[in-house]
């Protein structure tokens, strides 16, 4: 038997529970931890789950953050400076990952014990545990008129990935780089692979590859 929620339900429903229940219906969500660095070296870490693909040709990422109205570091930090990285988060330094969302004072590395890493000159830090980094160069932002999310485009300049988690093709093993992923705002998992498919033609099922 099915719930059913119509949109004035939702509307009235505790805000607490819409917040839980929404958050969760777009299902399995990428986790990744954004590093951002002040123009005066103050270095800020914190998790996020609104990450997603815009485009290969040229590599775009982009991350949809929350109305921008109160203090936001990781958000003023791209603006400020125009750099962040993005980093999986692996089960081994999960809770630190968590850990990071509370309201420190400083540095969320140094606050949790995660370690920060700069190379290739770039300009925000790298999560030093992470086997996939991307560092990434603001390009594009817009503020949605629906609900003034704010919606931050990213060009990929470097990848640095883990030999073992690198297919032939390109594509990345996350069973064997253990990447976590999250649901609503506070459950972890960790993927298990079910098939992988060969590109879909009609009238010929697809088989495994």
């Amino acid at each position: 038997m099915k719930i059913h929620f119509d949109f004035a339900s939702l509307q009235d429903m505790d805000s607490f529970y819409r917040k839980n229940l929404v958050n969760a219906l777009s299902g399995y969500k990428s986790l990744n931890l954004i590093g951002t660095r002040s123009k005066i070296g103050q270095n800020n870490l914190a998790p996020f789950s609104q990450v997603f693909h815009v485009g290969a040709t040229p590599p775009l990422v982009g991350i949809l953050f929350r109305p921008h109205t109160v203090k936001r570091d990781t958000l003023e930090n791209i603006y400020e400076t125009g750099f962040f990285t993005l980093n999986h988060v692996h089960p081994n330094f999960l809770k630190e990952a968590h850990w990071t969302a509370a309201s420190w004072e400083g540095s969320e590395f140094e606050s949790t014990g995660i370690k920060e890493e700069f190379k290739n000159e770039f300009f925000a830090p790298f999560v030093a545990e992470s086997l996939v980094q991307v560092g990434c160069k603001l390009v594009e932002s817009q503020t949605l008129k629906v609900n003034k999310t704010v919606l931050v485009i990213g060009s990929i300049e470097h990848i640095f990935l883990e030999e073992k988690g690198v297919r032939k093709d390109g594509s990345l093993d996350l069973n064997a780089l253990e990447t976590v992923s999250v649901t609503g705002l506070d459950e972890y998992h960790l993927g298990k692979k079910l098939s992988r498919l060969e590109y879909p033609k009609p009238h010929v099922a697809p088989k495994e590859i």
